[in-house]
C-alpha cells in the first residue's frame, strides 16, 4: 500500500488554534496549492465545523471542500486530492460513513497514494478497528470496523495519571490492557501534539510529545519524537 498518512493526537493544543501545530506535518504530507476534501461527521454541527476547519486550510493555501455539502459523496472521495477527517465523536463519525458507504472507497484512495490525515477520532479512523477510541457511544455503529489503514491502534489524547491524584478510576493504561485482554493489535498511546507520518512501512513519531507503545504481553515503550516505531508495531 502507497500509504501517505498524518494522523494527529488532537486538532488544538493548548496555546495554539486549530491545527495550528500541525500545519509544518500537513503541509510536508499536502504539498504546494492543491484542494482538500473534509470529513466533519464526528460533529453535531457540521456547518459549523466545515467553516472553523477551511480557515485553517486556507490560511496553509489550500483549497476546501466538506464532503456533507457535496451532491454526490462517492465522487466527492474519487475526485479528492487529499482528506482530512476531523476529531469529535468516533461512535457517530464511523457510523455515518457506513451509511454513506464510503469506507471501501476511502481505503482504495489512500492505496492509490491520496493523502489522509485526521486527528484524533479521524486519526482512530484510519486503525483498524474504533476499540481504542475515548469516546461515548452515543450511537449505535454496524460494527466497530474501520479504514484498516494501518495495523495498530490509536489512543489519543494519551494520559499518564496525575501526581498525587486520589482519582480511583481507570487510568488509560489499564483501558489498553483491558483492550489487550481481548485483542492481540498493538497500541500507540499519543499525547497531546503528538503526530505519526506514515510513508509506505515507515512510520514515523513526530510533533510537540511523545508515545507509548503498548504490545500484549510486555511493559509499555516509551518514544520521543523524532522516531521511527514502524519495527516496535509489526
Amino acid at each position: 500500500m502507497a500509504r501517505r498518512l498524518v494522523l494527529i493526537s488532537t486538532s488544538t493544543v493548548f496555546g495554539t488554534r486549530y491545527l495550528e501545530h500541525a500545519y509544518p506535518e500537513l503541509r510536508d504530507a499536502l504539498g504546494e496549492g492543491g484542494r482538500v476534501l473534509f470529513i466533519p461527521y464526528a460533529l453535531h454541527d457540521r456547518d459549523g465545523y466545515a467553516a472553523k476547519a477551511r480557515a485553517a486550510f486556507e490560511e496553509m493555501g489550500y483549497g476546501f471542500d466538506s464532503l456533507h455539502e457535496a451532491f454526490d459523496p462517492r465522487r466527492a472521495i474519487e475526485m479528492a486530492e487529499a482528506i482530512f477527517c476531523g476529531g469529535g465523536n468516533t461512535f457517530r463519525l464511523l457510523k455515518t460513513l457506513q451509511e454513506l458507504e464510503v469506507l471501501p472507497l476511502i481505503r482504495r484512495r489512500v492505496a492509490e497514494g491520496m493523502v489522509y490525515s485526521g486527528a484524533s477520532a479521524g486519526s482512530n479512523l484510519a486503525c483498524p478497528t474504533i476499540r481504542t477510541t475515548n469516546d461515548m457511544p452515543i450511537v449505535e455503529p454496524r460494527s466497530f470496523d474501520a479504514l484498516d489503514l494501518v495495523a495498530f491502534q490509536i489512543n489519543p489524547h494519551y494520559l499518564d495519571p496525575a501526581p498525587g491524584s486520589t482519582h480511583m478510576g481507570e487510568t488509560r493504561e489499564t483501558r489498553i490492557r483491558e483492550f489487550h485482554e481481548e485483542n492481540a493489535t498493538p497500541v500507540v498511546g499519543l499525547r497531546e501534539g503528538a503526530i505519526l507520518r506514515v510513508e509506505g512501512e515507515s512510520v514515523l513519531l513526530k510533533g510537540l510529545a511523545g508515545a507509548r507503545i503498548f504490545r500484549r504481553g510486555e511493559d509499555p515503550i516509551e518514544v520521543l519524537p523524532v522516531a521511527e516505531i514502524g519495527p516496535l508495531l509489526g
